[in-house]
């Protein structure tokens, strides 16, 4: 009954509003938007009574309405399961969270076949924002993450070190995009989530503003920001703490800016890993700028696995600050979070060509910078510029070990500490020693 009557007056209010929108658009005197509360859609907005009903049917509407406002007011809690928005929509839709979403609590207790892979899954949207003072909380699932032995979370050691880092098979996004362009975020906080708190997948024209995205530092695999096949994004002063890479830039990406950015916990701003199970990896055009990293296992890192093919070229990394950070820079082209076959020595890899370290300064826990690069395939056109890194004041003696630099060509000038750092790169005309094998696979 209560179903029924959500889409009578669904329908009922979608036609008012479309007679109402329609004649504001013709007239084109001024600009007006429709706002379209979810509580006038039965939503009870107790934290307790599943709101996702009404959270559709206020959507559906929304969608149909030029420039409208779905809003999800301040001093409501909505419970949401696990549910897909997508358009193609209207132009200028607007999701604005004053209130509280929340997910449900005992999703890893679900069975296997209901299990999502996504909690809130946008996609085929064009010109869409999400903006508010709320929060969108994922109420620490983290039975998610222990639901089967599968997706236990395993102890992994960082290699040469004696620092441990969990890793989980279990790929789980508290907020996806999909195919959908033009989309803005700004002011909204995300926290707890099981796992990947915020993904764009096969997108374009992001914007990422002023969000706070929290999850303890021990959390599994919680990357803040996950980018995949997507182009022409600019995040930019937001605040990020989560367990695992703070902005992850994967396959597929370029022109991407990322700027006045705070990593605390984290595992740094990283690109890859890439190259998995000899796949092809292209990501290219990537700066990042007034970054500050504190407490975190990495500052800024390149990885890929063996095998892989493709490249990774034009990327920078300016101004960035590191406090208590385990490794500043680093560049893994033995990058494995598992071990087994696939972490066996291979002859292929994917190509690193022009990164630029600008400005790095702070102070490190392990080693100031580790470019481990491939033997068939070297890094070259590495930059170094007044790169400044020092031991931590809580470090113990002989904790810390010297820079590393394997198959790493470049030129470092400007003030060095430890002067090791830019010694290390090798000099050259900018080309590596020969190929081993034809390189058949370009981006």
């Amino acid at each position: 009954m209560w179903s029924s009557a959500v889409s009578v007056s669904a329908a009922l209010l979608a036609g008012v509003l479309l007679c109402l929108a329609l004649p504001q658009a013709a007239a084109g005197s001024t600009v007006r938007t429709t706002t379209l509360s979810v509580l006038s859609f039965g939503a009870a907005a107790d934290g307790v009574t599943d709101d996702t009903k009404a959270l559709v049917a206020a959507w559906r509407v929304a969608c149909r309405v030029p420039r409208a406002t779905m809003l999800l007011p301040s001093g409501h809690r909505f419970l949401v399961s696990p549910v897909t928005l997508q358009g193609p929509c209207s132009t200028k839709l607007t999701l604005q969270i004053d209130g509280t979403v929340l997910a449900p609590g005992d999703m890893g207790s679900w069975t296997k076949p209901r299990r999502p892979l996504q909690w809130l899954n946008f996609k085929w949207l064009d010109d869409f924002t999400i903006q508010g003072a709320g929060t969108v909380d994922g109420q620490s699932i983290t039975s998610l993450q222990s639901a089967s032995p599968a997706n236990s979370p395993q102890v992994a050691h960082l290699p040469g070190t004696g620092l441990l880092y969990l890793t989980c098979n279990f790929v789980f996004q508290l907020v996806r995009f999909y195919s959908s362009y033009n989309v803005t975020l700004r002011n909204i906080r995300i926290s707890n989530s099981p796992q990947c708190h915020l993904k764009f997948d096969s997108s374009g024209g992001i914007k990422v503003k002023n969000i706070t995205i929290s999850s303890p530092g021990n959390s599994p695999n919680t990357d803040g920001i996950h980018l995949q096949n997507t182009r022409d994004v600019e995040i930019r002063s937001s605040s990020i703490a989560c367990g695992d890479d703070c902005v992850s830039i994967q396959t597929g990406c370029s022109n991407v800016h990322i700027k006045n950015i705070v990593c605390n916990p984290g595992h740094g701003i990283s690109v890859g890993g890439l190259g998995k199970d000899n796949s092809l990896a292209c990501v290219s055009d990537v700066v990042a700028e007034n970054i500050n990293v504190q407490n975190a296992l990495y500052g800024v890192r390149i990885k890929t696995w063996q095998g892989g093919v493709g490249s990774v070229r034009n990327i920078t990394f300016s101004n960035v600050r590191v406090s208590n950070v385990a490794t500043p820079i680093a560049i893994d082209q033995f990058y494995c979070d598992r071990g087994g076959a696939r972490c066996a020595n291979r002859t292929g890899a994917v190509a690193i060509t022009g990164v630029a370290y600008r400005r790095v300064v702070g102070t490190y826990t392990f080693q100031p910078a580790r470019l481990a690069c491939s033997d068939a395939r070297p890094c070259t056109g590495v930059t170094m510029v007044d790169v400044r890194l020092s031991p931590a004041a809580a470090t113990a003696p002989g904790t810390t070990v010297a820079p590393l630099c394997w198959n790493s060509y470049g030129e470092a000038s400007g003030a060095m500490e430890p002067l090791s750092v830019g010694g290390c790169l090798q000099r050259s005309n900018g080309y590596a020693m020969p190929l081993t094998q034809p390189f058949n696979y370009t981006c």
